[in-house]
């Protein structure tokens, strides 16, 4: 794992661009493929900006896979995983072949289970991922499931994940979350680890407490994305707010 500390967020999203572009990039040239996964949420904003306006990457020769969707929710409600990365990804620079989430599917478990087949014929190149305020990655939220062998699995969120979406203001309260919405399908610890690489991006200083945990200490289920720090082709970028309780 590697640290990269930017002065701005900006900065930030321009640095972790350039690396994933490399990976993307580097798949294509060596076996003319690429696959990916993509994270959402305010932390992969820029971003994603800055990677799809990123020249050179043959977008047509790629597959993307989605991180996580809540359960129940359509795709045309605002606070749709779907929706975001038709918006700031998909539209954009229109991916070879792309598998999302159907987080209103008629049976989680039935979803789950072919997006299992799907990904299972896959070997993703590199992860765009972000730390939730409470650790989470992905949306395996504390203690995390290291040892879940699924791809995607079903899990429950917990109350420090909904401020986080409360906050970022997906929903305009808790009385506009559907209650089937506490649930959500996610990406697996070790599915994520799988990735040949890993570009984790974030900014903010409301992730400072996070980043000090997750990248300090032990590496333990209760701060979930402190497993990166096991992986050996993962970089995190933070802007200086998000790594302000660091030591240099």
């Amino acid at each position: 794992m590697q640290v990269h500390v930017l002065s701005t967020n900006m900065e930030m999203a321009l640095a972790a661009a350039t690396k994933a572009a490399q990976w993307l990039k580097g798949a294509i040239a060596r076996k003319g493929h690429a696959t990916f996964v993509a994270a959402t949420g305010a932390s992969q904003f820029e971003f994603l900006h800055a990677l799809t306006s990123t020249s050179g990457i043959d977008w047509s020769s790629t597959t993307m896979f989605h991180l996580d969707e809540y359960i129940g929710l359509s795709e045309t409600h605002p606070a749709s995983f779907r929706r975001y990365l038709k918006e700031r990804l998909i539209d954009r620079v229109h991916p070879g072949t792309v598998h999302l989430i159907q987080g209103d599917a008629p049976d989680p478990q039935i979803e789950c289970q072919r997006l299992n087949r799907l990904i299972a014929s896959h070997q993703v190149d590199v992860a765009f991922v972000g730390i939730g305020e409470n650790g989470h990655l992905a949306f395996n939220d504390p203690p995390a499931d290291f040892e879940v062998n699924d791809p995607y699995i079903i899990v429950e969120l917990d109350e420090a994940c909904w401020r986080q979406q409360l906050g970022e203001g997906w929903f305009a309260s808790l009385d506009d979350v559907p209650h089937h919405a506490i649930h959500a399908i996610s990406m697996s610890i070790k599915q994520i680890m799988g990735s040949q690489a890993i570009v984790c991006t974030v900014p903010d200083r409301r992730k400072a407490q996070a980043v000090h945990d997750c990248f300090t200490g032990q590496v333990t289920p209760l701060h979930p994305a402190s497993i990166l720090r096991q992986h050996e082709h993962a970089d995190i970028f933070l802007d200086a707010d998000a790594a302000s309780l660091l030591k240099q």
